[in-house]
C-alpha cells in the first residue's frame, strides 16, 4: 500500500518535472526564434543605415589637410523582383550640394549562400547622371520612376561583400572588395579597391582608393577611411514611401545585438 503511494507520488513529481522542462524549452525556443535573423533582414538594415543625409565635417575639422567636409546623400530609388533595394547615391562638397561629383547606384542584397557574407552592396553607373543629379533633394513626382531607374542602371563597378562585425568592435557590419579589387582607370589608375564599414547610429565609414599597375597608389585617401555621420536637423525626410526601408524598433536591436542566422 505505502510503496504504491510512494509509486504514484514519484511519478507525478517526474511528470511535473518533465512539463517544466517542456515549457522552459518552449520559451527558450520562442525567444530563440524572436531573435532570428536572415540574410535579406541584414541586408534591409544596410540599406537604412546607408540611407540619408551624413557629413564628414567633424573628421574634416579634426584634420582639415587630408579631409574635407562632404555631404553624403543616398535615397531609394527602386526595389527589384528578388527583393534587391536600388539605392541612388550622390556626394558633393558641402558648400556646393547642388553640384555632386560623385553619383551612382547602389544594389544591396543579402549574400549568395555559398559567400561566407551576410550582405552583397555593389555600385553601378548611371546612364545618364545629369537626369539623376540632386536626386533625393527633388519631390518624387519630379525624380525618374521605379521602372525608369532599373533601365538606367549602367555597367556594374565594384561589389563588397559585408559581414557583421565580431562582439567587442565599433561596427555592424564591415567588408571589402576581393583581392586584386575591380578595374578602373580614373587618373592613371587600372583597378581600385573599397572598404566600406556600418556603424552605429547610421554612421558610414568608407575608403576608396585607385592603384595603378606597379601598384602605386593614383587617388583616394592615404591615412583612412572618410567618417560619414548624419546631420543633426536633417531636412531629408521626403523618401519614395512605397520603398521607404524604415525599420522597426525591434528589428534594430536585434541586428545591434547577438541573433542566430537562419538560411
Amino acid at each position: 500500500m505505502g510503496s504504491g503511494s510512494d509509486s504514484n507520488g514519484w511519478n507525478r513529481a517526474r511528470g511535473l518535472a518533465v512539463k517544466t522542462l517542456l515549457l522552459i524549452g518552449g520559451a527558450l525556443l520562442v525567444k530563440r526564434l524572436r531573435k532570428s535573423t536572415t540574410r535579406w533582414d541584414h541586408a534591409r538594415f544596410v540599406a537604412h543605415s546607408l540611407t540619408g543625409e551624413k557629413y564628414s565635417k567633424e573628421q574634416a575639422s579634426r584634420d582639415p589637410d587630408n579631409y574635407f567636409n562632404i555631404r553624403m546623400l543616398t535615397c531609394p530609388a527602386a526595389e527589384l523582383v528578388d527583393g534587391s533595394k536600388v539605392l541612388y547615391f550622390e556626394q558633393a562638397f558641402w558648400r556646393s550640394p547642388q553640384k555632386p561629383f560623385r553619383q551612382r547606384f547602389f544594389m544591396v542584397k543579402a549574400c549568395p549562400k555559398e559567400l561566407k557574407c551576410d550582405v552583397e552592396l555593389s555600385t553601378y553607373a548611371i546612364r545618364d547622371m545629369e537626369e539623376y543629379k540632386n536626386f533625393c533633394d527633388r519631390p518624387k513626382d519630379q525624380r525618374p520612376q521605379p521602372e525608369e531607374v532599373i533601365g538606367d542602371i549602367a555597367e556594374h563597378l565594384t561589389t563588397i561583400h559585408l559581414k557583421r562585425c565580431p562582439r567587442g568592435k565599433r561596427c555592424l557590419y564591415e567588408g571589402s572588395t576581393p583581392p586584386g579589387g575591380f578595374p578602373n582607370s580614373w587618373n592613371g589608375a587600372t583597378y581600385c579597391t573599397s572598404e566600406l564599414a556600418v556603424m552605429k547610429n547610421n554612421e558610414i565609414h568608407t575608403w576608396d582608393r585607385g592603384y595603378d599597375d606597379d601598384g602605386n597608389q593614383v587617388w583616394g585617401q592615404k591615412e583612412g577611411p572618410y567618417e560619414f555621420k548624419p546631420a543633426p536637423t536633417s531636412c531629408f525626410n521626403d523618401m519614395v514611401s512605397p520603398l521607404n526601408f524604415t525599420l522597426p524598433p525591434s528589428m534594430e536591436r536585434r541586428i545591434e545585438g547577438s541573433f542566430i542566422l537562419q538560411e
